[in-house]
């Protein structure tokens, strides 16, 4: 039987830097790639949980048109581009080490009314991460 895998996620930063103290000091994942070329630099992270599942952070003129980039900016600065959602088995704990962190909180661990607890923050980027109760 054929099987079909998540194996990278990308989401777009506008700052690599201040994306590397969140995703790598705020959320806990793992750096394993941090590539630079001329003025842009891509980011790849993992969870050590789901070593097989990258997620590649990179800017909005990296592999586009510079009129592409520019649109790609301009939706980013609107935070109207993707997020991820993550799934922690300690809610309240990653809560917690988020608002040490001082990170953007969209919204604290709340039960939703379709079952799920969950919490919202926003990167440096302005992407929604989500994060649900496991």
């Amino acid at each position: 039987m054929t099987t079909l895998k998540l194996s990278t996620v990308h989401l777009i930063v506008d700052d690599p830097t201040r994306a590397l103290a969140f995703y790598r000091d705020a959320l806990g994942l793992t750096l394993t790639g941090d590539v630079v070329q001329g003025p842009l630099r891509w980011l790849t992270f993992s969870s050590p949980d789901q070593p097989g599942v990258q997620i590649v952070l990179s800017q909005p003129h990296a592999g586009r048109s510079k009129e592409d980039g520019d649109a790609v900016a301009r939706l980013l600065a609107k935070g109207s581009l993707g997020g991820a959602i993550f799934a922690s088995n300690n809610l309240e704990e990653t809560f917690a080490k988020l608002t040490a962190a001082q990170v953007d909180v969209v919204q604290p661990p709340t039960d939703q009314p379709w079952g799920v607890r969950d919490c919202a923050v926003r990167d440096p980027a302005g992407n929604m991460i989500r994060i649900s109760q496991a």
